[in-house]
Order: C-alpha cells, then structure tokens, then sequence
C-alpha cells in the first residue's frame, strides 16, 4: 500500500508524475492512497510514505486520449478528497479502454465530469459575484474584494481578473489562498481564516491588516501553481472538447449568453445602494446620485459621462440641454427611447463652483474605477446586447481603459463578455462646438451612429 503526498490542493503535475509512474509499474488503485501536504494522516498497517518504485526495465509505455488530461485538469480543482482517487482509477481502465470517456454511463466517467462541471460553475460564479471596494484614494487606491469559492478556482480564474481590470491594482481575499494583481504580475498569498472573513463594510479594516503595502509578500505563486495558473486559458476550449466525448453533459456557460439570465441584482436595490454609494469623494459636493432608468429588458444600454447641474438637482439622467439632444437624435435614428436603458459612467456630479455657477469637470481615472462597479451590476441586471458609450469617460468604463473616440466610433466592437460596443460621442460635445456648419456635421455623423443602435433594436423586435 503507497501513499502519495502530493504539494498542494491544486498539483496537477504532481498527481500526473505519481500516477502515470504507479501505472507503469501496475500498481492498482486499490493499492494507492492520495494525500495533501498539511493534512493530518494517520499511516495504518503497511502504508508507506514516499514509495519508492524501481526503474522501469523495459520501453513499455501507454497513453491516454488527451481529452482526459484537459479533463483531469479541471476536475482535480474540484474540493473533495475522492478526486485524486478517482482521477488515477479513470487513468488506469484507460490503458485497457481507450474509448471509456465515451461511456457517460460509466459511474466514474459520470462522476469526474460531474466534477468538471462544478467547477466551471464556480469559476463562473467568482466571475459574476466579485465586487471591488476602492481602499485608499487617488495614487495610493486599491481594490480588494471578498470571495468564498465552492472548489480550488482562484489560480484558475485570477487571469480573467488580470484582463478584466489590468489598470487597476487589486486583491481578491479567499479563505483558500489571496489573489494579488499590481498591474504586472498575478501573485498569491495564504488564505485568511473563515473566522476572520471581513463583515460588510469591514473589507478595508481586513486587508489593511493582512496586506497593506509593508506586509504584503508579493511572491511568485508556487511552480506547481503557476503552471496551473498558466493552463487557465485552455478553460473554453477544454469544456469545448470535453462536451464532443461526453454526450453534451459538460455544457460551457460563456462568460456573458446573449440569452438572458436571471439578473444577480434588480435595478430598484442597485438604485437603493447606489444612494449611499461613498466610493470616492464626490459625493460630498454633489446633490445626489444620479442611477441609470429604464426597462430592465433593455436590449440596448446607453452609458454617457457623468450628470451635469441640471440633472443633479432633478435626480434624472440626461434631463438637460444634452438629454434634449440626445432625445432627438434617438428619434432621427429611429431608436425606440422607451426601449432604451440609459445610465452614466459616474453617477455624481464633479464640478467647481463660479459663483452661482457650477462648471463641470471631467472625472479622473480613480473616479471612473470607484463608480465602476455599478454599470457592471446595472449589466449584469439588464443583460443588454448592446451597450452604447458616449463620450470618452464613458468608453473607459465600458472597456475597463482609456480608449480612443475617433478611431473606434461609429462600428461594433465585441466586448471580452460577448456582447457588443458602440463608441460615439457625447451629445454635449455637440452642444460645445461653436461652429454652425460643424455642429450640423457632427450632429448627423451622432444620428448615424445611434442607426446602428436602431438595427439592432428593430432586429431584436422581429426575433421577438
């Protein structure tokens, strides 16, 4: 009887280097117990730890369809002590059956892609539900969310957070291990402990005292880790190979279906949150926040800049002079406004005062990430097709950076999540532009920008 201690909870590599040895040698999975470095484990009569197996004499080998070692891969993030166990059994019947992994009534074939399957979930999951709170201002601003993951996803997933948000620093604080991206490089640190798991709104309070920049080791994950870290991006198509050998039971959610999908959160709580919403410091001057309105069945989403006076004091978006415009130019194109979900990129009003006047100002790139995180919860509860940016503020909310107007308006862009972009300007731009003759210019090039709205409205209509 062997027992294997294997590095981690997530070594793959170790696994595979102990069971492909253990097979070579026709050592049975009954006779093989798999263990994790740190766990307690009792060695009963005739167990031995670290076998030590003679050389192989001969140039026998096997090998296994590669669909069971992407496979394998995801199922052994999968949190349950059977998995090492199970993994080894489906290695060894394939160097008899080959084509085992095409039986889905096969108990361990069913269950390690029922395996697979949780986790993807939950990977998905962790992609929905983590929400950043900003911890410090200006050129010292973190972000750091809280997450409890069902399986071992984090070195899995934390490469979709690097591109999600690749301009901002940030920590994702889990009981397994903490995630850290610095704008450069993934890295890990322990877990924090279940009993120490920050209540709401002590997410601050908790990474100051684990991680502020003085005790923060910012240490390479582990080998075995890493290379875990560096398979992550096979997660499509590995699923994608995994449903033509399983019958379709593995079936991939994609980061963003353009069906939709019971929202996480509903519009009048987002409405609700966002009313006390003190992630960065313009709260203080402005008269209110000012939330997005529409039919939460939006099809298309309209984000602008910020609010301005007007629509400070009425607590409406776009209700002033640029609102007028845009109401025009919707109807000159023939978008249904009715139909339409309109929203801003900041949702308080940033201005100096002259006077009785306030002037508007264009909101930095620490207020668009604060403000962030509510056009991301008003997505995911509208599940839009279509989101429409208007102006450069807004373009860098939309695509999580600085994107220029002038190259990328007046076309289709497809968004990491599946759907698609349309970059335009702002109809205040329209309403600054002191010449006669290039306001009726631009202001016809905005009309032809919002009739790509308009098909996609109508097309959606017909479908319907």
């Amino acid at each position: 009887m062997y027992l294997i201690t294997l590095d981690s909870q997530t070594d793959f590599d170790g696994w595979r280097k102990a069971a492909r040895a253990f097979a070579l040698h026709h050592v049975a999975p009954a006779d093989v117990e798999w263990h994790v470095q740190g766990q307690t484990k009792d060695l009963g009569p005739g167990l031995s730890e670290a076998p030590s197996l003679p050389p192989i004499e001969t140039e026998s080998t096997f090998t296994v369809p590669a669909n069971f070692i992407e496979l394998a891969r995801i199922a052994i993030l999968y949190r349950g002590d059977e998995r090492f166990a199970l993994l080894y059994r489906l290695l060894w019947r394939l160097k008899a059956d080959h084509d085992l992994l095409a039986t889905m009534s096969d108990p361990d074939v069913a269950q390690a892609t029922t395996m697979a399957g949780a986790v993807q979930r939950d990977a998905q999951r962790m992609r929905d539900l983590v929400r950043f709170r900003e911890i410090g201002r200006e050129q010292k601003a973190h972000y750091a969310a809280w997450f409890e993951p069902e399986h071992h996803i984090v070195a899995f997933a934390a490469p979709f957070f690097a591109r999600r948000f690749a301009d901002m620093p940030w920590s994702i604080l889990t009981p397994d291990v903490c995630a850290h991206w610095d704008g450069h490089a993934i890295s890990f640190t322990p877990g924090i402990s279940r009993t120490e798991r920050p209540a709401p709104g002590r997410l601050e309070e908790t990474w100051r005292r684990h991680f502020q920049p003085d005790r923060l080791t910012t240490t390479d994950a582990p080998v075995k880790r890493r290379r875990n870290l560096e398979d992550a991006s096979i997660l499509g198509p590995l699923l994608a190979d995994a449903e033509r050998w399983t019958g379709g039971r593995i079936v991939q959610r994609p980061e963003t279906p353009m069906k939709r999908k019971p929202a996480a959160d509903d519009l009048e709580t987002l409405r609700e949150e966002a009313a006390h919403c003190r992630a960065c410091h313009l709260y203080k001057d402005a008269t209110q926040t000012v939330f997005g309105e529409g039919p939460e069945n939006a099809n298309i989403m309209l984000v602008g800049e910020q609010p301005g006076d007007k629509e400070d004091l009425a607590g409406h978006p776009f209700v002033g002079p640029a609102g007028q415009m845009l109401d025009r130019a919707l109807e000159e194109a023939g978008v249904d406004r009715k139909k339409v979900y309109v929203t801003n990129a900041v949702k308080h009003f940033k201005f100096v005062p002259r006077g009785k006047i306030r002037l508007h100002q264009k909101p930095n790139t620490p207020e668009i990430r604060a403000c962030r995180q509510w056009y991301e919860r008003e997505v995911s509860a509208i599940q839009p097709d279509l989101i429409v940016a208007m102006g450069a503020t807004a373009a860098q909310s939309v695509f999580g950076k600085i994107t220029p107007i002038g190259k990328n308006r007046g076309r289709l862009i497809d968004l990491p999540d599946g759907r698609k972009a349309l970059v335009t300007v702002h109809p205040s731009y329209l309403l600054r532009l002191p010449d006669p003759e290039a306001k009726v210019l631009e202001y016809q090039r905005f009309v032809e920008d919002l009739k790509i709205a308009a098909g996609l409205q109508k097309k959606a209509a017909r479908a319907a």
